[in-house]
């Protein structure tokens, strides 16, 4: 399942990012929840995707320098970390 496509980057570094969830139900929620950032947070040195197989939600991020790619390898991170929050308080209130 892959996301909308982003400007391109001449990307001199890249790192990627697995989170697996215990229920696909959730990684869909992740991934739908952080794939509308792509193109609000693509600039001309850097670029993210965001794909989903199953349980597993993968994070590429692309830069042209590092200190382009530690920044928004942070961004990114963060927003998978607060998708996760959201869904887990979502998931208390289910389960109440």
């Amino acid at each position: 399942m892959a996301s909308r496509e982003t400007p391109a980057v001449e990307a001199a570094h890249a790192a990627e990012f697995d989170f697996s969830y215990p229920e696909e139900r959730t990684a869909r929620t992740i991934f739908e929840s952080v794939r509308v950032e792509i193109d609000e947070i693509a600039d001309e040195r850097s670029r993210a995707d965001v794909t989903r197989e199953g349980r597993v939600v993968t994070v590429t991020v692309e830069a042209a320098d590092l200190v382009a790619l530690r920044a928004a390898q942070n961004t990114w991170i963060r927003l998978v970390e607060i998708a996760e929050d959201v869904a887990a308080g979502g998931q208390h209130l289910v389960d109440a």
